[in-house]
């Protein structure tokens, strides 16, 4: 036979309901890799908010950071981290992503997202996402739209499956609207892309994004290149 419950203990059992359900769902979905696990040691935090499509994000991706990532001496005091969002939206009634270059980006945006995903190591989804950004444009009406990502997987000898099954299986998706979370919650709010925070800090001039990295690296061994930079308050 129950016992009669009063007010107090029915709004006891639904916040625990409530917690239960909120904690299943945070830990079905993925954590960020590197960011907030990487918060020891020396290393300089650095973020990058952009959209696949934007010629601005793609041009500091492959001209700019490919530099540095590329180079050991630098990626070693680094912890990437990519968020792969910009300007996109969640349409209020439809729920549906819209994004600024249109549907194309939105797909390409989850591809990025599946990458970092599926390796957690960033030089190895850096090359990957810098490798679509470089065909982005220049393949834009040709073949399928998995032309681009496929080429750059068998490129770098990457296991095609691995995007498919996080791109079919919604998870894609799902982590495109964890990145939107995060994006609107930058304080301060981004406005432009692409947006470069280095140790939470936001750099307007980020093709200038070295000489941040070098000031606020403490560790014992600065990259070489640090060297050849004229500290400079921010």
């Amino acid at each position: 036979m129950g016992f009669p419950m009063s007010g107090t203990t029915v709004l006891y059992l639904i916040l625990i309901s409530a917690e239960s359900i909120l904690t299943h769902v945070e830990s079905s979905v993925p954590t960020a890799p590197n960011w907030v696990r990487a918060t020891a040691g020396p290393k300089v935090n650095l973020a990058l908010y952009y959209e696949s499509l934007c010629p601005y994000s793609a041009g500091f991706i492959t001209n700019d950071l490919v530099k540095a990532v590329q180079t050991p001496d630098i990626e070693r005091v680094i912890n990437l981290r990519l968020v792969p969002w910009g300007n996109a939206r969640v349409n209020r009634s439809t729920k549906a992503v819209l994004c600024q270059h249109g549907e194309r980006e939105c797909y390409l945006n989850t591809i990025h997202a599946c990458a970092i995903q599926s390796w957690p190591d960033q030089k190895t989804h850096f090359e990957f996402i810098s490798c679509i950004e470089a065909k982005a444009f220049e393949e834009y009406d040709s073949g399928s739209r998995e032309t681009i990502w496929k080429t750059c997987c068998k490129q770098l000898e990457l296991d095609t499956s691995l995007i498919s099954k996080c791109y079919n299986s919604g998870l894609g998706t799902k982590l495109e609207l964890h990145y939107g979370a995060e994006t609107d919650r930058l304080s301060p709010p981004h406005k432009f892309v692409p947006w470069v925070v280095v140790n939470g800090q936001p750099i307007s001039d980020y093709p200038n994004f070295m000489r941040y990295i070098c000031l606020y690296y403490k560790g014992p061994t600065p990259p070489k290149a640090c060297l050849k930079i004229t500290p400079q308050s921010t």
